[in-house]
């Protein structure tokens, strides 16, 4: 049978960790690197799940985000109804073995439409004490996690789909003049700076 007529193999749970470190490579490569060996992937692996991922994403046959992550992931760990300002959704969270303190949450709404997709903290996991802003270490929190540390904090237009950012004043902060920015990708911590100073 020629390649061409191959089908694909199924995208993993492991094909979506990939992805989810793609993007975060950005920033902290060489973190990325670590989980990637530890996942006994390659970076040509890597880069493979990001290009299926995003193949799906954009097919116009493709399916519901939702059904997706389900046809991915499996059945969620668990799903609880969520109220988001006046809209009602569905958290639905998976466990992901690279990140065994954390859940991988989507918030479905009707249709099977994803409002956010991002890592939280597991349930009855030990969040991290966030006092300074030399304890908002890569990967160390979530987002919800620096903003409840450091309120009130103010929510930043990420540069992606998949990064958001918090703006806040922290009590170690140099000058007070100048705001923490804390960037996210995915719902977790990967850099911090001082902006404007």
């Amino acid at each position: 049978m020629p390649a061409s007529s191959t089908p694909a193999a199924p995208f993993t749970p492991l094909d979506l960790q990939l992805v989810l470190l793609r993007r975060m490579a950005d920033h902290n490569p060489e973190l990325v690197a670590d989980a990637r060996r530890e996942l006994g992937a390659s970076l040509t692996d890597m880069r493979e799940a990001n290009k299926r991922w995003q193949a799906m994403v954009r097919s116009p046959r493709g399916r519901s985000a939702a059904a997706r992550y389900r046809s991915v992931l499996g059945p969620p760990e668990s799903t609880a109804a969520r109220r988001v300002g006046d809209l009602d959704c569905e958290a639905r969270r998976w466990p992901l073995p690279l990140w065994p303190e954390l859940r991988f949450e989507v918030l479905a709404g009707p249709g099977g439409q994803v409002w956010n997709e991002w890592l939280v903290r597991a349930p009855g996991a030990p969040a991290p004490a966030l006092r300074t802003v030399d304890d908002l270490a890569p990967w160390s929190c979530t987002v919800d996690e620096a903003a409840r540390a450091f309120a009130p904090a103010r929510p930043l237009e990420g540069t992606a789909p998949t990064r958001w950012g918090l703006a806040f004043t922290a009590p170690d902060a140099e000058d007070v003049r100048h705001e923490v920015v804390a960037e996210f990708t995915w719902g977790l911590l990967q850099r911090t700076r001082i902006d404007g100073a």
